[in-house]
Order: C-alpha cells, then structure tokens, then sequence
C-alpha cells in the first residue's frame, strides 16, 4: 500500500472521528435541556442499587407461572390476594411469590429429611411424601390468614382515623379519601375503592359489586353504612353523631373476632403440629424398639407392623383434615378454589363421563337430591352437585385401587420377610452378634435355594423337601434328626410364600373400603354443617348489631334490615333469602314463614320484633331492648366467643392428640407387652418341656 493512500485512509479515519464527537457534544447538549434528563432523575429515584427482595419476589412469581405443578398454587394464592390488593397487580403477584416461596422453604427440608429417615421403606416414603401435598395447602392457607387478620387489625386504625377526618370535614366522602393517601397500608386500598364508590354516578350498582368482592363483612358494613349516611344524611344521638357511633359499633365487633382469632391460633397452633407427629416418629421409634428388643423385629418388618403402620398414617390424614376443618376460623373470603372450571367441572364435560356420573345422582326434585343440596348449603360448601358425585366417584376408584395395591405391597413385604430373616429363635436377652447374624444369615440363604424349588407347588410334602436336603451339599454332614428340623422349617417357610397371593376377602374388603370412599365426602360435609352449627349464636349476636346500627337510621325499614341480614349471614342464609324473595307478597306472611323455618329461638325472638315493626310500632321501639341492654349484649358476646373457643379445643384436642396416642399405644406398647408375653411363654414352654 503506498504512501497517499495511507495519509487519505488516516484522513478519513480523523475526520469521521471528529464529526462523532461534534455530534455528540450537539446531542448532550439538547438532551441536558428536554425531557430527557428529568426521566433520568425519575429513574435514580425507583432504581434499586442494592439487593431488592421486592424485585426477586417478582422474577419468583414468574418463574413459579411457568412450572406446572407451582402454578396451581400460585393462581390459587391469586384469587385470594386479589380482593385484598385491589386493583394492585404488583402487591398481588409480591405477596403471592412471597407466600409460596416461604413454604416451599417449610416444606423441601421437611421432604429432605422424610426421604432420609424413610429411605429403606418405600411404602412409606410415597405415603409421607403425598401427605406433605397436602401440608402445602395447610402452609399457604396459614400464610394468607395472617395477611387477612392484619387487613383487620390495620382497620381498627383506619376506622380511628375516620373518626377524626369526619370531625373536621363532617362529610363522609371526604373523611375516607384523607384517610386513605397512607399508600404503605393495604386498607387504604379498600378506602378509595369506597371513595369511588360513594362518588359514583350509580353508587347503589357499585356498592353491590363492592359486595361481592370485599374482604371481610366489617368492610361491607362501613361501605353500606357510608352509603346511608351519604344518602340520607346524619343525625345526631343522645349529643353525638349516629355514623360515629355505628363505627364504633363495627369497630367493636372487629375487636372481638380478632381476640376470637388471636385465641383460636394459639389453641390449634401446637395441635396441628401434634397431629402430624406420627408422619416424622414413625420410622426412628419403629428403629428404637428393634435396636432395644430385637424380639420385635419380625412384628414390625413383618406384615402386621406395616398393616399398623398404614392404619396410623390414615389415622393422621384424617385427623389432620379434621383439624383443619374445626380451626377455620371464619377468616377473610376463605374459599379460594376455582369454582368457574375446575378439574370436576372439566371431567363432567366428556360425554361417556357425564353420562355415568349422572346414574348416580338423585333426580331433581327427589327427596333425596333436597337432602343433598341442603346439606350442601348447610356446610358452606363451594361444590354443585354434580361436582359433589364426581368426588364421590373418584374417591371410590382411588380407593379400590389404593387398597388392591396395598394388599399386594402387603404380601410382598410378608414373602420378603420369609427370604431375609435370620434363622433363629427370638432372642429376649438382647441383639445378634455379628458371627451369630452371619450364621443365620447363611442357612436363611440355603433355605431360599430350597424355597424357589418348591415356590408355587401347592402339594410339596416335608418328605419332598427332606429328599432335596439329603441331596444338598450344605447338610452333607448332617443327621437325620438336623435334616428333617430343617426340612419342617422349610415346609413352614413354604407356607408362608405360597399363601400371601390375593385371595377374595380381601378383594371384599377393598370394595368396602372403596364404599367408605364413597361416602367419605358426605361425612365430611356433615362434619362442616356441624362445625358451623357451633358458629349459630355468634352469627345471631351479629344481626342484633347490625340492627342496632340501621335501626336509629331516617328512612330505614323492614326490609332493608332483612337485606342486611341476608347480605351477612352465613347460617341462616336460605331461610333469610327465602323471607326477602316473598317479602313483596306479603311482609307479615314472609316474615311468619321465616319463623316457622328456623328453630332458634333468639333468631324467633328478632322475627318477632320485625313482626312488630312492620305493621304496629317503630323500628326502633321494636328493638329498643338492643339499645338500652347493649353492655349486657357486648358481654353475652365475649362470653358467647369463649365457650365456642373453648368446645372447638376440647374437639380439637381430641382428634388431633389421637394420632399420637395410637401411635404410642398400637404401635409401641401392644407390640412389645404382646410379643414379649408370648415370646416369653414359648421361652418356658421349651424349658419346661428340656427338663423332661
């Protein structure tokens, strides 16, 4: 390459290099003076220069979308956090990730040290290991009933603050929007959804959708009794202000239900820790007792000692679901399965499907389909029909066939024994030692060498098997007398292997298991309606306030009450719905069929006051004992939580310390008094029978 073009290429080369940086220093410059450079400042402002938990929370919640099996509890966790986080995609994917990350770090140690300490039983380590599914509910359910008591506990402040926001702008709108700017509490949230509301252009429309979705019924009450005031206007009451005083009243019933919850946590908390116990104890008390009295061993690697420990396992399943059950404490919209298309409602839609569960269930109009979509009311349960008998049914195969396996398992484990159990005589004083074990250990060999001969031959005789040994190398040196013993024990071991096959009771026996797994959702059903049964008293002494709040109110009726008390019942909810669909028939005659529908006699007595009201006297004469006996109310309701605490612990405890004990008694002190009587019996017997 010459000279020139080397100067020209260099030339070039300079020059584009200046116009470069004459166009940037143009460029910095006008972006030093647009927008540019505020956007920047913006952003040193969100940017996080360190470690954000908030920033891996949301990468988390992504990753979590994208595993199948995750993504069941993750959509789950969101139908849940989106009522309390509403209109709020990043507090609800946040809380959501971080919710299931915390127990997915409860769970996988938890997995770690169950495939550890079952490693050597198969059976178990996949028992123990689904049941931990389940825990994972449990986990999660947990984590976001504290999300749901602190959304409580935070609108105790919040109704506080609105006490002293109404003082100063005497408007009820205003007082919620001053109130609701504090961006760091998840009730302010709830407050401005209110606020748009009650500004709303149809208010009465939004304030029935806000129902559907508010997080508890003390947030429905404010919105409604906001609504009201807003309406209607305020007034004032013995010197104060009658929306004041409502809040008040709302606010005291948020004390008691968090007290109630305070004290329902503290009773189940150790209980649901206990009830599980058998899972983890299992396995190290099963390997105690062998290491201490090895005359137990044949009991627990045998037959029987897995039969006890299945039935333990079940023992704790459904002591754990029960558990469960009895705690619900009524939190914030506890339900959060998909009741849109879940996994029933999908099976239900294939033709051959549809077409057999339907021969199960009952004709409509029957006695027995009331009876079942009663029960189905009464328990509070999200389930239809159909997706009710597609459980059933499920359960019933899953059942059927769980059983045949374990009675396979089960003549496995007996056949396996056979084949790996040293040859010897229990031994009371203590273990083997190792040339002992060695020595058993060798004619057990011996005997399985003789035992796959004769395996499935159902006529062999002792002189077959005598014929066989006298053949046989290893009692070459034998006597006749040490070969027929042999041959005897063998015969007995030959039993045993030929015998464990499936026979038809137990085939009987899995198709009435397969009819308890049939019915097993029923009873659980039946269990829910009387758990809410124990809840009738509390449910009655929310009306009265309820009522004690609307009554002083211009303006409100009869049947505004009843849609109140329809809008917050739970219990009572059918007959109360029933009374306000035939309201416009007639208010005396729905009312009078109400209260034939209900045995409780305080809920008579509120009928009967609305009696009243209705034709003969004010609303608030009808119900001035409220007002004048509010204390003694207040107190009969303290006193209504703590009995109702005090039977679901007693029930409680119960059912979750019976795990335990079973697992102490039927799996620890049967087998060591049982066996070491009867080993110790066969002891004497021998020694009796030497002496002579």
């Amino acid at each position: 390459m010459s000279k020139d073009m080397m100067f020209i290429i260099m030339g070039v080369t300079g020059g584009l290099f200046a116009l470069i940086v004459v166009a940037y220093y143009i460029i910095s410059k006008k972006m030093q003076k647009s927008e540019y450079k505020k956007i920047q400042n913006l952003q040193k402002g969100t940017r996080a220069s360190k470690y954000s938990s908030e920033i891996l929370y949301q990468k988390l919640y992504i990753t979590y979308v994208k595993i199948p099996f995750l993504k069941r509890y993750i959509l789950k966790l969101r139908r849940r956090l989106e009522i309390i986080n509403i209109d709020d995609e990043y507090n609800v994917r946040r809380d959501a990730s971080r919710v299931l990350t915390k127990a997915l770090l409860v769970l996988l140690p938890i997995i770690v040290i169950t495939i550890i300490l079952t490693k050597t039983n198969y059976l178990l380590m996949f028992i123990v290991l689904i049941f931990e599914l389940f825990m994972t509910d449990t986990l999660i359910d947990s984590s976001v009933d504290k999300i749901d008591d602190r959304l409580l506990k935070e609108q105790i402040d919040f109704f506080s603050e609105i006490r002293h926001a109404y003082h100063e702008f005497n408007m009820v709108e205003e007082a919620i929007y001053q109130v609701s700017q504090d961006d760091e509490k998840d009730i302010s949230s709830q407050g401005e959804k209110i606020y748009e509301i009650l500004i709303s252009d149809d208010p009465e429309t939004e304030l029935e959708k806000y129902y559907d979705v508010a997080p508890n019924s003390y947030l429905k009450e404010f919105a409604g009794l906001s609504y009201l005031t807003k309406e209607f206007g305020d007034r004032k009451v013995d010197g104060a202000s009658l929306y004041l005083k409502n809040v008040d009243n709302i606010t005291q019933e948020m004390q008691l239900e968090i007290l109630k919850r305070d004290k329902l946590n503290y009773v189940f908390q150790s209980l649901s820790f206990i009830s599980i116990a058998p899972i983890v104890l299992l396995e190290p008390l099963k390997n105690w007792a062998i290491s201490n009295f090895s005359f137990v061993e044949s009991w627990y690697v045998g037959k029987p000692g897995t039969i006890v420990q299945i039935l333990i396992l079940l023992i704790t399943f459904i002591a754990y679901i029960l558990v469960r059950k009895i705690k619900d404490n009524g939190s914030t919209n506890g339900n959060t399965h998909n009741t849109e298309n879940p996994w029933q409602q999908k099976l239900y839609k294939r033709k051959g499907i549809k077409k057999f569960v339907d021969l199960f269930i009952p004709k409509d109009g029957t006695k027995e389909y009331r009876k079942i979509q009663k029960l189905l009311k009464d328990a509070a349960s999200h389930l239809k029909m159909e997706w009710l008998y597609i459980n059933r049914l499920v359960a019933t195969v899953l059942v059927f066939m769980i059983s045949l396996v374990l009675f396979m398992q089960l003549h496995r484990v007996a056949i396996d024994y056979v084949y790996t159990e040293p040859t010897v005589e229990y031994n009371l004083i203590g273990g083997l030692t190792d040339r002992e074990e060695k020595q058993a250990m060798e004619i057990t060999e011996q005997d399985n060498v003789f035992l796959d001969m004769f395996r499935g031959k159902l006529d062999t005789t002792v002189d077959d098997i005598q014929a066989q040994l006298n053949k046989s190398e290893f009692y070459k040196d034998s006597t006749p007398d040490e070969i027929k013993i042999a041959a005897e024990r063998i015969e007995g071991k030959l039993k045993t292997v030929n015998s464990e096959y499936m026979q038809w009771f137990e085939f009987l026996l899995a198709f009435v298991f397969a009819i308890v797994g049939y019915m097993a959702p029923i009873w659980i059903l039946y269990f829910q309606q009387k758990m809410r049964e124990l809840e009738m008293e509390d449910e009655v002494m929310q009306f009265q306030t309820i009522i004690l709040m609307l009554m002083r109110i211009e303006r409100v009726n009869v049947e505004i009450i009843l849609e109140w008390l329809e809008r917050y019942s739970n219990i009572f909810y059918d007959p109360i719905t029933r009374c306000v669909n035939n309201y416009e028939a007639g208010p005396w005659e729905s009312l009078e069929g109400l209260k034939n529908d209900i045995t409780y006699e305080p809920l008579i007595r509120i009928v009967e006051s609305l009696q009243a009201a209705v034709e003969k006297i004010p609303i608030r004469d009808a119900f001035d004992e409220l007002d004048s006996e509010r204390d003694y109310y207040r107190e009969k309701r303290k006193e209504s939580n703590e009995r109702l605490i005090k039977r679901k612990g007693m029930i409680g405890k119960g059912i979750g310390f019976a795990p335990m004990i079973c697992m102490f008694v039927g799996y620890l002190i049967v087998p060591l008094v049982f066996i070491g009587l009867t080993s110790m019996s066969t002891s004497f017997s021998s020694m009796s029978s030497s002496n002579f």
